[in-house]
């Protein structure tokens, strides 16, 4: 964590305003109701809020976190960016007793501003697949905590199943599914990477047939003692999953099935914006607070399905 906490835009709220605006207004201020770049007057010094702006176009006064996670919050900025840069910054995650501590709020606050970021993390329904044409993408599942209402039992039927693919050299990208047949997975894989690409498991019996829906289908049996076999391996993936359980496990601890959707978007986000990238700590709150853009997350919502 390269953050420095004593950094303007985490102390002063006017600074952490303006930061914001830099990273989502690169261009000049745009209204975030009709879009319009032109005719935007600043109204600060009139009305005694700094970063009120008017757009001439559809007549109404807005800030830079109109239509974003931070709109009418009553958290200050300043704790939010920090808020921001620490999520962004922690490889494992940051708890909602720790950031409580850091910033000063209540625990019930820091949960929800948690769960607003990871909103922004999440990278939207529509991202193009995973692979193509000479690309490997692997793919397998993981099992954390307990199902509730069911008893622990040997296997992992009690517990939630996450389905991860990761293109080496690219993206992760992880799902919260039901189960892990063929029909709980398949259509997920077909509709997330792409048919020219090779893909790689293990020897799962779900993945008997992805010679059929992809260039290539290799594994590795993993049964048999087989990890590695040339380039044929998930390593890959397991690097990625070391983070995940150790953050699900040693940080977040506990975490309800119908929050888990944001905090595998969570590990997705930094895996997709590691520092092998090329992207920094800095340049991942920035994406973290572009992504905040039409996502307001109300806090009625936050316990209910509709939130997702």
């Amino acid at each position: 964590m390269t953050a420095d906490l004593q950094a303007p835009a985490f102390t002063d709220n006017n600074a952490a305003r303006e930061a914001m605006e830099a990273v989502m207004w690169p261009h000049g201020p745009a209204c975030p109701r009709c879009g319009s770049l032109d005719r935007i007057g600043k109204m600060g010094a009139k009305s005694g809020r700094p970063g009120l702006y008017y757009c001439g176009e559809c007549k109404r006064q807005f800030t830079v976190t109109v239509g974003t996670i931070f709109e009418r919050s009553k958290v200050p900025l300043s704790k939010w960016w920090l808020a921001v840069h620490l999520m962004a910054s922690s490889k494992k995650g940051m708890s909602a007793h720790q950031l409580h501590r850091m910033l000063g709020v209540t625990y019930q606050t820091a949960w929800f501003m948690e769960h607003r970021i990871r909103e922004a993390m999440r990278s939207g329904d529509f991202a193009p697949p995973l692979g193509g044409a000479g690309k490997t993408v692997e793919v397998d599942e993981t099992f954390i905590g307990k199902k509730k209402g069911m008893p622990k039992r040997s296997g992992y039927a009690h517990k939630h199943a996450v389905l991860t693919l990761v293109e080496r050299g690219g993206e992760a990208r992880s799902f919260h599914v039901d189960g892990t047949s063929a029909k709980d997975v398949v259509p997920i894989l077909k509709t997330n990477i792409a048919a020219e690409t090779r893909v790689v498991t293990d020897e799962a019996g779900q993945y008997a047939h992805l010679n059929k829906e992809f260039a290539a289908h290799e594994f590795v049996t993993h049964g048999s003692g087989e990890y590695v076999r040339g380039d044929v391996h998930t390593n890959t993936l397991e690097g990625f999953y070391s983070v995940f359980k150790r953050g699900m496990k040693g940080v977040y601890q506990h975490c309800a099935e119908k929050h888990l959707h944001r905090y595998v978007s969570e590990f997705d986000f930094r895996y997709n914006a590691r520092s092998a990238t090329g992207v920094e700590d800095a340049e991942r709150a920035a994406m973290v607070v572009r992504g905040a853009t039409g996502k307001r997350l109300m806090y009625r919502r936050t316990d209910g399905a509709s939130a997702a």
